[in-house]
Order: structure tokens, then C-alpha cells, then sequence
């Protein structure tokens, strides 16, 4: 046992493991039809690259690599390379947003049953801009706006979402618990009816009928309309999502965030605005929602209310619960899980057992999301109540932090 430890904690015997890894199952991305147990093997690298004992910069710039290179580069041999670089694509954006849940939920302790409307407002904002009915609405030539405004409409997305998630937190700033479920929950629903009731006096979202037609993202004439294409924005995107997150983690505000989730009274006696911190929270992780959002429209070139349900908000904070409430780690695979499992096993397990046992289409897996998010949920509860992968506290080493103290001690002239 102890030769197999010192094996396992050993660099060249972990390279040699995450290499075999990641040539074996790109090698059967690359060469098989379809393989998902090769492309979800790959995937699954990024995990074991996470438990290696290397150092942070030496993990971010092997996972750089991965997800640069080696994913795009396995599945560009492949005929099923949409397929493949859809989930990925998904996988991203469902990641980034939640990853702003986690700013609300695990950070600040604010429950929040209604997140997905900033994806919405994001989205939206974004439509009904560069899709054909905007020049019904504006009566102008200029629009819809071509996909080269999609960058800039990504930062007018985030900052939309920010300025509603600033709307709703003034509200709720008073309510707590299960009441700021409630009316968060309600929230959501608003939006939603909101966009579909819009189509009257003035047609602004054309209803439930929906926008389509809206202008994919476009660069120097360059048009990013496949999923192999929009996979590199979103990766972009999320990288700078991750690098935000980790910045305003140990940032004042963060620890504010972590002071306010815990007791809000001790909070406020040491002197932390509970008003600002809680907005704060609203306004930053509501932004990473919009962002996405834009993303999304320009990726799906249709926006309509039934894409932002109360499922949608269930399944992002089903996916910060399963990973761990507060940790950053832990919630890229929550919702990596959530939305593998939604768009690629579940599909892949309902038609394996059709050819198997013709299984009746209300019982196939794909239809019940509900109940196996509810099973995850109980299970995680028992079992893992911190999550995949708890929430750590930054170490702190209490000799440097009296090092300065101990240096004024030291500098302070002596009294006669």
C-alpha cells in the first residue's frame, strides 16, 4: 500500500497516467465514429489533472493546453464533431452560469430560485437587435445589426443582467431564507411571462412565437456559426469568467460575501455594508448569466420564453449543490456533470435501451431529468452535504501576518 501511495504522488508516474489518458481516448474521439465513453474519458482528464500534485500554473497551462489543442484537434477527425463540440459548448456556458449562482448562493448565502432570467435578459438583448423584427420595431434601415456587434453586445448583456440583478436585490434585501426563494422564484417567472406577453401594444419580443433569424457572432467577415467555432468564445469567455471569480474570491469583497453568508449581524458589528455587499453579489453574478446569454442567442440564432423556464434556474443550482456551495472547483463539476449527463448520457441511454428492451418513451431516461435531479440532490444530501469538492478556506500562515506587527513593534522608539 505504501509503495502504491508513493507511486500515486509521484510527477512522472502522474504525467504518465494523465498522457495514456488523454492519447488513448483522443485517439478514439479521433478515429471512431462515435465513441462517448472516448470523448467523456478525455473530458475526464481535466478532472485527473485537477487531483495531480502539480503546482496551479503548471495545471492551468496543461488544461490550457487541453482545451486548446488536444479537444479541438481529437474531435476535428471525427463526422461527429458538431455533436461532440455541443455538449462542450453547453458545457461552458452552463458553467459560467454557475459559477455566478455560486457568487449569489455559495458566496453570499442568498438563495435564488429565478437566475435564469438574466440569462434571458441577456439573450434578448442581443436578439431583438440582430434579428429581421428589429427593423419592423425601429422602422430603420440599420437594423438588425450585424453579427460584428455580438462583442459588444456581450458586454451590454452582462451589464443589463447587472442592472436587473441590482433591481432585484433591492427588494429582497429585507427577506431571507425561504422568503428570498419565493420572491426570487417569482422574479423569474415574471421575466419569463414578461417576454411572452411583449408582443402587444408593441411587438418588442414577438411573443411566444419568439425571434429568429438573429445574426450568429462575426469577426473581420468571419462568421462563428458551428458549434466547433462559438466553442472558442465560450472558452474564452469562461476563462475570463474563472480568472474573475478567483480574483474577487479572496478580494475584500469576497470575504465580505463569505461574512455576510454566515451571520449577518456579526457582519454588519464589523463594520460591512450589508446593502452594498448583498448588491454586490446580485449584480456580479447576474452578469455572468447575461453574457452567456447573448452568447446563447447568437449560438441558437432563435431566442423564445420556453428556452428560460423555472427548470432551467432548478437545474443551475442543482449543478452549485452537487459540486459545492462556495467552491469554484467543485461547481465547474457539478455543472460539467449536469449537462454531460443531460445532453450526452441520458440521450445515449435512452437509445441504448430502446434497441435493447423498446422501453416506452415516458419511461425512457431523457424524460426524467426531474426525478434524477431530485435523486442527486437527496444522495448529495447524505452522503456529500459539502458538495464533489468542498469549499476551501485560503491557508494562512499566522507567523507572517504578525510579521508586520512585529516589525512596527520593533521600529517604535523606546520611552524613556
Amino acid at each position: 500500500m505504501d509503495k502504491l501511495k508513493s507511486y500515486s504522488s509521484n510527477k512522472m508516474f502522474q504525467i504518465g497516467i494523465l498522457a495514456l489518458l488523454v492519447i488513448t481516448s483522443g485517439a478514439g474521439v479521433y478515429f471512431m465514429e462515435k465513441s462517448v465513453t472516448s470523448f467523456l474519458l478525455l473530458l475526464a482528464s481535466l478532472l485527473l489533472l485537477y487531483y495531480t500534485s502539480f503546482s496551479d500554473r503548471v495545471k492551468w497551462l496543461i488544461a490550457l493546453g487541453l482545451l486548446v489543442v488536444v479537444i479541438p484537434l481529437a474531435t476535428s477527425g471525427s463526422p461527429s464533431q458538431q455533436a461532440y463540440m455541443e455538449v462542450a459548448v453547453q458545457t461552458g456556458i452552463y458553467i459560467a452560469m454557475a459559477l455566478g449562482l455560486n457568487i449569489v448562493v455559495g458566496f453570499a448565502g442568498l438563495l435564488d430560485l429565478g437566475f435564469v432570467a438574466f440569462f434571458a435578459i441577456g439573450a434578448y438583448t442581443y436578439a431583438i437587435f440582430a434579428s429581421p423584427h428589429a427593423q419592423n420595431l425601429f422602422s430603420s434601415d440599420t437594423f438588425p445589426l450585424s453579427g460584428e456587434w455580438f462583442w459588444l453586445f456581450i458586454l451590454i448583456g452582462g451589464f443589463f443582467a447587472a442592472v436587473f440583478g441590482v433591481l432585484l436585490g433591492i427588494p429582497v434585501l429585507r427577506v431571507k431564507g425561504d422568503y428570498l426563494a419565493i420572491v426570487t422564484l417569482g422574479f423569474g417567472e415574471i421575466i419569463r411571462i414578461v417576454f411572452n406577453n411583449l408582443d402587444k401594444p408593441v411587438n418588442i419580443t414577438n411573443g411566444a412565437m419568439g425571434l429568429s433569424s438573429i445574426q450568429p457572432a462575426e469577426l473581420f467577415g468571419y462568421q462563428f456559426t458551428y458549434s466547433h467555432q462559438i466553442y472558442f468564445i465560450v472558452l474564452a469567455i469562461l476563462g475570463l469568467v474563472i480568472f474573475g471569480v478567483r480574483r474577487v474570491e479572496h478580494s475584500r469583497l469576497g470575504r465580505s460575501w463569505k461574512a455576510v453568508r454566515e451571520d449577518e449581524i456579526a457582519a454588519q458589528a464589523m463594520g460591512i455594508p450589508l446593502v452594498r455587499t448583498k448588491l454586490w453579489a446580485f449584480a456580479i453574478g447576474a452578469s455572468f448569466s447575461g453574457l452567456m446569454g447573448v452568447v446563447f442567442a447568437a449560438k441558437q440564432q432563435f431566442v423564445d420564453p420556453t428556452s428560460f423556464t423555472l427548470l432551467e434556474s432548478i437545474t443551475i443550482l442543482v449543478m452549485v449543490i452537487l459540486g459545492g456551495m462556495g467552491s469554484v472547483p467543485g461547481v465547474i463539476l457539478g455543472a460539467s456533470i449536469i449537462t454531460i449527463l443531460n445532453l450526452q448520457i441520458l440521450t445515449e441511454l435512452t437509445g441504448w435501451l430502446n434497441t435493447m428492451f423498446a422501453v416506452p418513451d415516458a419511461l425512457s431516461p431523457a424524460k426524467m431529468q426531474k426525478m434524477l435531479f431530485g435523486i442527486v440532490l437527496v444522495l448529495i444530501a447524505v452522503y456529500r452535504p459539502q458538495g464533489l469538492i468542498p469549499a476551501k478556506n485560503r491557508s494562512v500562515d499566522p507567523a507572517k501576518l504578525k510579521e508586520p506587527e512585529d516589525a512596527a513593534q520593533a521600529g517604535r522608539p523606546t520611552s524613556a
